[in-house]
């Protein structure tokens, strides 16, 4: 061995015993956002719609691939699901019956995307995300606008029903597929954000009620990514399934969030 090589292997050991050479941190937490319509709509929404069957075979053999396609491809480390913390037990008491053979699965993305993808994966779990204490908080707005706004309040329920009708539309003639490729793209993100820019001004200067109603519906998204960021730390590679609606105002604050980076999921499906 040269008289040089031997300085710096003596060198390097140096650097290690003394702390100078580090190991590498792990990478930023990489998080997948799917937004989702409700497999089986409970009628909680201002637009109400008859779902697809998922349960069709179409849909079924769609359902497999995609969730296949997702673990193998994205390789999920967490799975982080729009139910609340007081339903975990009860969801991965589920989970586990599914795994072990002993749970049919319900119609509702939960079940359908969640605890697929999450067996395919591996994962010992499921986890909550969403946030309810705060929901959009719209009657203040809504009373407003009958009371001293009549006009605006006809221009809403206008546009609640052009809504109702071109969802229900594509609910009647889109696939599966073509469904969940329009839930996550940039105009059907745009478009959901919309509909509160539309009524932001309803009581503008006289209590700001639609303002107010618009900032409750960000308020919640903003806890439930506060969720996202607790679960999405350094190595960590999170997929998140959540309602469109929320999807897309969390996709948003992931673009700014310096410490996490997203993974499109387009590509998948």
């Amino acid at each position: 061995m040269s008289q040089f090589r031997r300085y710096c292997l003596v060198s390097i050991g140096l650097l290690i015993s003394s702390g100078w050479v580090q190991a590498q941190p792990p990478p930023p937490a990489q998080v997948m956002l799917i937004g989702t319509f409700h497999f089986n709509d409970p009628g909680q929404d201002a637009v109400k719609t008859k779902s697809l069957d998922v349960t069709a075979a179409q849909s079924q053999r769609y359902l497999e691939v995609l969730t296949n396609r997702i673990a193998s491809e994205f390789r999920p480390t967490r799975i982080l699901l729009e139910y609340a913390e007081a339903d975990d037990e009860l969801l991965n008491g589920r989970y586990r019956q599914y795994v072990d053979g002993d749970f049919e699965l319900r119609v509702n993305e939960i079940y359908q995307l969640g605890f697929r993808i999450a067996a395919d994966s591996g994962l010992e779990r499921i986890e909550p995300f969403d946030h309810r204490e705060i929901e959009w908080r719209a009657e203040a707005m809504l009373d407003y606008a009958r009371a001293n706004d009549p006009a605006a309040l006809e221009t809403y329920e206008a546009r609640i029903a052009q809504i109702t009708a071109s969802m229900q539309a594509d609910q009647d003639t889109l696939t599966l597929r073509q469904l969940l490729k329009k839930h996550n793209s940039p105009a059907d993100f745009a478009a959901n954000k919309a509909l509160y820019i539309q009524t932001n001004d309803i009581g503008a200067g006289d209590g700001y009620s639609g303002a107010d109603a618009a900032a409750s519906w960000w308020h919640r998204n903003f806890r439930m990514y506060a969720n996202v960021q607790k679960a999405a730390q350094p190595g960590e590679r999170v997929l998140v399934i959540a309602g469109a609606g929320h999807v897309a105002i969390l996709a948003d604050l992931l673009a700014l969030d310096p410490e996490r980076a997203a993974v499109d999921v387009r590509p998948l499906l």
